[in-house]
């Protein structure tokens, strides 16, 4: 197919017209000139496919979201959004910039709570497996595993 359309092309630039091109190759007329009218435009004769809505950040936007995700990382997904805005009058909605950080591999998270283990906790701990590293299955039933999770009885 590509072939074809280069074919076209050249007959065209050869300066025949587009009706005499279309009742050579016995193709519409129509999308002889729609051929061309892309060759002029762009150079390319290939097809270029797209699925979905067109997407409203361009990829500058795009790169702007990310650098002011990275510098300020407590920012929410509206906060940026009002941030892109006010720097280059598109406004997009929250969702629409969660989307962008996410393609750009930006998620939410949430910072981890947990005790930070000194050097005398990991040589306690180390001692404690080594202790318990040739228990039974039996003896080990009698554990009750809590995951360090805090709740009472």
């Amino acid at each position: 197919m590509i072939f074809l359309r280069g074919r076209i092309i050249g007959r065209l630039e050869c300066g025949r017209t587009q009706r005499e091109v279309s009742e050579e190759l016995g193709i519409a007329q129509s999308v002889i000139s729609r051929l061309w009218q892309r060759f002029q435009d762009d150079g390319n004769v290939s097809r270029c496919y797209s699925t979905g809505c067109p997407l409203v950040t361009t990829p500058n936007e795009g790169r702007y979201l990310a650098v002011t995700a990275k510098r300020n990382r407590r920012s929410t997904t509206s906060d940026l959004s009002r941030q892109l805005s006010s720097a280059t009058g598109t406004t997009v909605s929250r969702q629409t910039v969660y989307r962008r950080l996410g393609h750009i591999g930006l998620y939410a998270r949430r910072p981890v709570r947990c005790v930070p283990l000194t050097a005398t906790h990991c040589r306690l701990r180390l001692a404690w497996s080594r202790e318990h590293a040739l228990w039974t299955p039996q003896q080990w039933s009698c554990v009750m595993f809590s995951d360090e999770s805090r709740f009472s009885l």
